[in-house]
């Protein structure tokens, strides 16, 4: 078992979901990634709203909704206003309109607490990845797997791959700040 390569990949996994957290929060635009976790309350069962709809942003400021069964646009209305984004779903016949109101710096400066909470969040998981794959290292040397000078190098390239992924983590969080910041 190679537990730098495997850490690595844990690594990379955190760093995606981070990517994939950055993506909900709300920008001055309007981004179709903002409703990802919308979930839609379809015959008594919940789904997301992307499997149900398209969602486009076809201006700046708005959102548009195309339900591929038009009969779900007023459950999908519903599924936005619970899913509590701070914008009021405008059912229009068979579509779905979403306008975002201009952000104020109140709420710009809250957007950006939760990019740097969410990248905080990203580090405390790569450092506990590291701190596993260092016990595991431990483990295997008690139990004469391995040799010493072994198990420096690989906690030298498990160290790199932390401080390679830390920065990521903290790069991400601060283009995803311009972005919220940029009027």
């Amino acid at each position: 078992m190679d537990i730098p390569e495997e850490t690595k990949k844990n690594m990379l996994a955190a760093i995606e979901h981070l990517k994939t957290e950055l993506k909900g929060i709300r920008t001055g635009r309007a981004n179709p990634a903002m409703l990802d976790s919308v979930m839609v309350e379809l015959y008594g069962t919940l789904v997301r709203l992307k499997d149900i709809a398209s969602v486009t942003a076809p201006e700046a400021r708005q959102l548009l909704i195309t339900p591929f069964d038009p009969s779900n646009s007023a459950a999908i209305g519903k599924g936005i206003e619970k899913a509590n984004l701070g914008v009021m779903p405008i059912v229009d016949g068979n579509a779905v309109r979403i306008r975002i109101p201009p952000m104020d710096d109140a709420v710009r400066k809250e957007m950006v607490k939760q990019c740097h909470k969410k990248a905080e969040e990203a580090k405390v998981s790569i450092r506990n990845i590291r701190r596993d794959s260092n016990n595991e290292l431990k483990k295997l040397k008690s139990n004469g797997h391995i040799a010493e000078d072994q198990v420096a190098r690989n906690e030298k390239s498990i160290q790199d791959h932390t401080d390679k992924f830390c920065k990521e983590a903290q790069d991400l969080a601060d283009k995803k700040e311009k972005e919220v910041s940029t009027i």
